[in-house]
C-alpha cells in the first residue's frame, strides 16, 4: 500500500514538472512571437535565477515567430497565473502595456 502511494506521488510530481516545462515554453514562445527576449524578461521577474535550466531548455525548443502558432496575451497570462508566477505575469503585463503604447512589438 505504501509503495502504491509513493508511486502515485511520484507520478503527480512528474506531471507537474512536465506542465511547468510547458508553461515556460509557452512564455518563451510568446516572447519570441512578440520580439522580446525571454531570458531578459525572466530575469526582470526572477533576478536570482540566472542560468535557469528549465528556461534554457524551453528556449532551445522555441521556433521563429513565422513558424509558431499565435499565443494570445490572455493565454500566456493565464498559464503564468495557473503556476503562481505573479512576478513574471507582472513583467509580461508591463511588456503588453508598452506594446500598446508603441504599436505592435517587433516593429
Amino acid at each position: 500500500m505504501e509503495d502504491n502511494r509513493k508511486l502515485v506521488e511520484e507520478q503527480i510530481i512528474e506531471s507537474y514538472k512536465r506542465e511547468e516545462e510547458m508553461m515556460i515554453l509557452v512564455f518563451a514562445q510568446w516572447c519570441v512571437n512578440n520580439g522580446l527576449d525571454p531570458h531578459a524578461l525572466y530575469l526582470q521577474a526572477y533576478p536570482q535565477q540566472e542560468g535557469n535550466e528549465a528556461l534554457r531548455q524551453a528556449l532551445a525548443l522555441t521556433v521563429s515567430a513565422e513558424e509558431a502558432g499565435d499565443i494570445s496575451d490572455d493565454t500566456v497570462l493565464g498559464v503564468l497565473s495557473l503556476f503562481g508566477n505573479d512576478d513574471l505575469a507582472q513583467i509580461v503585463t508591463e511588456a503588453i502595456a508598452q506594446r500598446g503604447s508603441k504599436g505592435p512589438l517587433g516593429d
